[in-house]
């Protein structure tokens, strides 16, 4: 890490990379500090959001997957923008592109798939492997609006090019008109667009930034950040939106599920705040120890982000059937002294997944050059695979506990997300970068 941390190329802007994880960290430890597992016989849980109001407003420091949309949408516009400066075509740019997502998520439900055979083979309640492979299974969320906005940047940054900031603009006022009909009008399903509007959104802002249409200077994030801040106060505060920017079963309105105008208050406050602090934090990123940090945590940032909630299951396992850790109500504060050791074990089964899974992320495939270009057909079959790959994972991702079969996951969302990664990684095969000469 240290070597690739030091030929880290002069151009590269480091803050983004550091912005990416402190997102995902946030995530990670959000998720742990909201879980709250007892022990009656068989393991059952939930979230604390749901039964401690009082940590709801603190999602507000821990939903920060905006930030990762932000620096998604920098980093894509400027891998798109070099790939075609170098004759690159866009389905190559995809293809190379979406292999670090795919590729550590289909050894994910390759092992999951496989451990839930195993359980249920040794007659462990097919209820008990249901549950747990959901709980593993929540980050796919994540997974089903990043992938299918990283497919649509071809697409979305050519508009940018040509309408800049207007574009988020336009798809904020989508996301209004969607929360307007589910909100006034009582029409549930004319929301669901803002699945795809909110993220990209997010994702145009990355853009902006990166061509310097979103300057990052005081100047900017300040004001920027203060206005999403107002707007977010008099949104769940005086309007109709929930303070909790994380879903909570049973509530009408969920600022994720899907995003609403007050998310994306949200995100305006904290691409306020990443545009404003972009100077302090570059230099301090110049140090060498504090840079190598970063770039570990980025050489494995999808796998830590995906098995985050797999070490929530064996975590589970572990210490409370067998008495290790008390199981006392959420929000007394003996079960809030109990958030610590938690933390550590949780935080040494991750280490442990990530050492074995890790190599898999950080593994180089066979992907198309830089310069690469493909023909219509690959074109059409790389569409063919990464919808494949989205349908998978969103029916996978909606599917809960109880729809799971006797292999702990849906199989026919399986089979749908196994053949969209398999069309993907055969074209990326045989559109391979030619080996280097010795």
């Amino acid at each position: 890490m240290r070597r690739l941390a030091e030929r880290t190329p002069a151009h590269r802007d480091r803050h983004v990379d550091l912005l990416r994880a402190i997102a995902i960290a946030a995530v990670v430890v959000g998720h742990w500090l909201v879980v709250y597992v007892s022990y009656d016989g068989r393991p059952q849980g939930g979230s604390a959001l749901e039964v401690v109001p009082w940590t709801r407003p603190l999602t507000w420091l821990f939903q920060v997957m905006p930030v990762f949309f932000l620096v998604g949408g920098y980093a894509n516009a400027a891998s798109l923008t070099a790939h075609r400066a170098r004759g690159g075509d866009a389905t190559c740019w995809t293809l190379r592109r979406t292999d670090r997502l795919i590729r550590p998520t289909t050894v994910l439900l390759a092992v999951l798939t496989a451990a839930a055979l195993l359980a249920g083979a040794l007659g462990v309640d097919p209820g008990l492997v249901a549950t747990a492979m959901w709980v593993a299974g929540i980050p796919l969320w994540f997974l089903v609006a990043y992938v299918a906005v990283v497919a649509l940047t071809p697409l979305t940054h050519a508009l940018h090019r040509r309408y800049g900031l207007a574009v988020p603009i336009a798809l904020v006022v989508l996301v209004g008109l969607g929360d307007a009909a589910r909100l006034a009008l009582r029409v549930p399903a004319a929301g669901q667009g803002n699945f795809l509007f909110g993220w990209l959104a997010v994702h145009q802002l990355g853009f902006a930034w990166q061509d310097g249409r979103l300057p990052a200077r005081p100047g900017v994030g300040v004001p920027l950040a203060f206005s999403g801040l107002a707007a977010l106060v008099a949104l769940t505060v005086l309007g109709p939106y929930p303070v909790s920017m994380v879903g909570i079963a049973g509530e009408t309105v969920q600022n994720t599920s899907p995003p609403t105008l007050a998310l994306l208050a949200l995100a305006a406050t904290q691409a306020g705040l990443a545009l404003a602090f972009h100077g302090p934090a570059g230099r301090w990123l110049r140090r060498p120890r504090s840079w190598t940090v970063v770039v570990a945590i980025n050489s494995v940032i999808m796998t830590l982000f995906l098995w985050h909630m797999t070490a929530v299951v064996l975590g589970a396992l572990a210490l409370y059937p067998t008495g290790l850790l008390p199981s006392p109500p959420p929000g007394t504060p003996a079960w809030l002294l109990l958030r610590l050791p938690w933390l550590v074990v949780l935080a040494l089964i991750l280490g442990v997944l990530v050492m074995v899974f890790g190599p898999v992320e950080r593994r180089a495939g066979p992907s198309p050059g830089p310069g690469a270009t493909a023909g219509v057909t690959a074109g059409v079959l790389t569409v063919l695979g990464v919808a494949g790959v989205v349908a998978g994972l969103l029916t996978l991702a909606v599917t809960g506990p109880r729809g799971h079969t006797l292999s702990g996951l849906p199989i026919v969302a399986l089979i749908v997300y196994f053949a969209g990664a398999g069309i993907l990684r055969l074209i990326r095969w045989r559109h391979r970068a030619p080996a280097r000469p010795r």
